[in-house]
């Protein structure tokens, strides 16, 4: 797939095998997988940094694999997120390009990197509106993106 703002192809990267099994080397229980999740979730960190944490500090290769649940549903539990974590991203994203726009008012190409991640932003929320994840009334500002991330 291309990517969104350029005419360049996605970059290369490697897949998960096709088989997915629980594997060997693996010594935890799918309780003791998901009372791991909910304590790393419960220090503020998001999916991203509780699945290497996980991979990492554990050796565990895939909580859906091993747990038969996914990750994001084992945090739920614990987490309430009300941004979605690619949404939250591209909002801290923004607050830091407006933050050296405000002392480079110059720097035209990133005033151009800026209006293509408001215009993801944008995307993103029309998207998470219509799958009823934000609600209807939810409108993206750079002053209350600055709010939800500081």
């Amino acid at each position: 797939m291309a990517r969104m703002h350029s005419r360049a192809r996605g970059k290369s990267k490697s897949s998960k095998p096709l088989v997915s099994s629980a594997k060997q080397w693996v010594n935890y229980s799918a309780d003791e997988i998901e009372k791991l999740v909910e304590k790393i979730g419960k220090t503020g960190a998001r999916s991203a940094k509780v699945g290497r944490v996980l991979r990492d500090s554990y050796g565990i290769p895939s909580v859906k694999d091993l747990a038969k649940k996914k990750l994001n549903a084992v945090l739920k539990k614990t987490q309430k997120q009300e941004l979605p974590e690619d949404l939250f991203n591209l909002l801290k994203r923004a607050v830091k390009a407006k933050k050296h726009l405000e002392k480079n008012k110059k720097d035209v190409g990133s005033d151009h990197g800026f209006r293509l991640i408001e215009s993801k932003i944008k995307r993103l929320v029309k998207y998470y509106k219509s799958k009823k994840v934000l609600e209807h009334s939810w409108v993206y500002s750079i002053e209350k993106a600055k709010l939800l991330v500081e």
